[in-house]
């Protein structure tokens, strides 16, 4: 009995020996894809802020700028385009959006400039194109106004808010406020099927007779409108609707392409990219007959295209421009 009892005991022992064998490196293997799960490409702002951003493929820069409510993920079909044909592409979670910290302060554009500025400095980015969608397009904008343009060598303008959305003195043309307040009621109301209705509808012109909706694209453009921070997203309202670029417009001082969609229902083209083109300096508009606001989607070819021809364009120039220095010096 008692020999019965040792082997018993040698077994057990054997068995949790080869367990401790098995499950500890399985447990180990495990917190390590966890940690890694964790670890994302962020930088820390002044303020403490983090902000998330991608970086992909290698060459000349390609700097974009998402539109509200969303994130970086907006460009990926862009970003993938151009890290394809030789560019490298990087875009960031503005404060308050995707995978970004959500702060109850800092919600206003010069904040988002400032911020994109840091990431620029981070990263060490340096003749650069910058993409903007929507507000995105003011980020940018103002970007290029407060920072200047040392760090950039061309700018895109996609469905952009300069030079004002709200209807002023100024710009008689542009929406009344009480539109956006009542984007701000029904923010409140139901932010969630508030989001639902835009994307559903007017953002992609999926309202317009003989559309073809795309379920998938909707539920994207939700999903990442509920990764935003609540505040940020409602704060960015008044941001998007009544920060005036003119006078960033007009600082600007690199080429900079203003691609518009001619039946944009979210930002109409008559207030927004035709005065936005006469303000640049070296500005050229493009507008796309019948497209709408979410033209990296419905117009994804063409844009593509547009945005790598305006590239190399740049590229060219600044190659042309650094040669012509060297034979001067």
């Amino acid at each position: 009995m008692a020999e019965v009892d040792e082997m018993r005991r040698g077994m057990l022992i054997s068995g949790v020996a080869v367990a401790a064998g098995i499950t500890l490196p399985l447990a180990a293997s495990a917190a390590q894809l966890n940690q890694g799960a964790t670890q994302m490409s962020t930088i820390t702002m002044k303020d403490g802020t983090q902000i998330y951003y991608k970086d992909w493929g290698k060459g000349q820069p390609v700097v974009f700028s998402h539109g509200w409510p969303l994130s970086s993920d907006a460009w990926e079909s862009q970003m993938f385009f151009l890290a394809s044909n030789g560019y490298r592409c990087i875009a960031h979670d503005r404060r308050g959006h995707g995978r970004s910290s959500q702060p109850w302060h800092g919600n206003d554009m010069d904040t988002y400039a400032d911020d994109l500025a840091q990431v620029f400095d981070k990263l060490d980015i340096r003749d650069a194109i910058m993409v903007g969608h929507s507000t995105g397009g003011g980020e940018v904008a103002r970007y290029l106004g407060r920072h200047g343009s040392k760090r950039v060598a061309g700018a895109v303008l996609v469905g952009a808010i300069p030079p004002i959305m709200l209807k002023t003195a100024a710009y008689p043309g542009g929406l009344p406020i009480e539109v956006f307040d009542g984007f701000r009621k029904a923010y409140l109301a139901d932010r969630a099927q508030f989001f639902y209705d835009v994307a559903s509808g007017p953002f992609f012109g999926f309202n317009r007779p003989g559309a073809k909706p795309s379920q998938g694209m909707v539920q994207a453009w939700v999903t990442q409108g509920l990764m935003s921070g609540h505040k940020n997203a409602y704060d960015c309202i008044k941001v998007f609707s009544e920060t005036d670029f003119t006078e960033d417009l007009k600082r600007i001082d690199v080429p900079t392409l203003v691609v518009h969609g001619d039946d944009d229902q979210i930002v109409p083209i008559g207030n927004s990219a035709i005065l936005a083109a006469k303000l640049l300096k070296k500005g050229t508009l493009k507008v796309y007959p019948g497209g709408s606001h979410a033209l990296g989607d419905t117009s994804k070819e063409q844009l593509n295209a547009d945005l790598l021809a305006f590239a190399q364009s740049v590229r060219s120039k600044s190659a042309a421009a650094g040669t012509r220095e060297l034979a001067l010096g």
